[in-house]
């Protein structure tokens, strides 16, 4: 006859919660993240505002070494499992799935915006600096965002208060984040959490991949800033294609960039949708934890 195994004990049982688990994330990412700070001083490299041009694959690399270390150690002494959602097998097909259909989607939004004569090519610049934008809103909003957003938020909320809320939540984060950006008004925070906190939180539902999400938010970023010289969020950026946008703010998204535009928010909506229907014909959306008549953790 085996020994019974022990209960997890109080304070175990409320690291591993929901909330625990979010919350000593957050502690790792402060603690390593003044850790990485000092690596940074030693060897250096500048900190901080930093412009975009300036910006090396070494100091995003330390930048993101955070949120990425973080991630991991929840994942594997926290919550005992392996990291299937950055799984290795994974990263190529996925990533290129990812990259191209938000390349493919950014470049929809852009069509529509020169259809209706909002959007306008002055010329072309093939001058211009690429590594330390594409290495800024493109490696590091995609992969430091997501990993935050999606793979902890959406992720963990959904567990506890099931995908509705996690939905929410997460959206709601994510857009209140963009509040503090230049050019940033209430409209364009509501506007990001819809548009791109709602999409990327299905699209991690039904893929439950974050390399799916990293791919296509770097690939949105990287279309709408280097490529198409549009602002990212409100940073003003300088593309491959020196453009301007004409016409009222709804419908160009004004200086907070396309974002904030009824044209991305109704493309985004459409695939937010199809997301949804596959979800719904799946019958993956999960209930809140006390609905469900198995509330472990999967």
């Amino acid at each position: 006859m085996t020994d019974a195994i022990p209960a997890p004990t109080l304070p175990l049982r409320l690291l591993r919660s929901p909330l625990g688990r979010i919350v000593a994330f957050f502690v790792l990412l402060v603690a390593i993240g003044a850790a990485t700070r000092l690596v940074r001083d030693a060897l250096g490299l500048p900190h901080g505002d930093i412009p975009w041009a300036d910006v090396t694959p070494s100091i995003e690399a330390l930048r993101l070494l955070p949120p990425v270390l973080a991630y991991w150690l929840l994942v594997r002494f926290i919550e005992h499992r392996r990291l299937d959602e950055l799984a290795a097998r994974k990263a190529l097909p996925h990533l290129v799935a990812g990259l191209l259909g938000g390349a493919l989607l950014f470049s929809l939004i852009v069509g529509s915006l020169w259809s209706f004569g909002a959007y306008a090519v002055d010329r072309v610049d093939t001058g211009i600096a690429w590594l330390g934008p594409v290495l800024v809103v493109g490696v590091g909003a995609g992969v430091g965002e997501e990993i935050v957003s999606r793979g902890v938020i959406f992720r963990i909320v959904e567990e506890g208060l099931g995908t509705w809320a996690a939905l929410l939540v997460s959206a709601a984060v994510f857009g209140g984040l963009h509040i503090w950006n230049p050019n940033a008004t209430t409209w364009s925070a509501l506007a990001i959490a819809i548009e791109a906190g709602l999409l990327f939180g299905l699209l991690y539902h039904v893929t439950r991949s974050l390399w799916v999400c990293m791919g296509a938010h770097a690939a949105w970023n990287v279309m709408q800033g280097p490529f198409y010289g549009i602002p990212v969020s409100g940073f003003e950026q300088h593309g491959l294609l020196v453009s301007h946008m004409q016409g009222p703010d709804w419908l160009t998204g004004g200086a907070f960039g396309a974002e904030a535009s009824v044209v991305a928010l109704g493309l985004c909506s459409v695939v937010t949708a199809a997301c949804l229907a596959i979800a719904v014909r799946r019958g993956t959306l999960v209930a809140p934890s006390w609905r469900r008549k198995d509330p472990a953790i999967a």
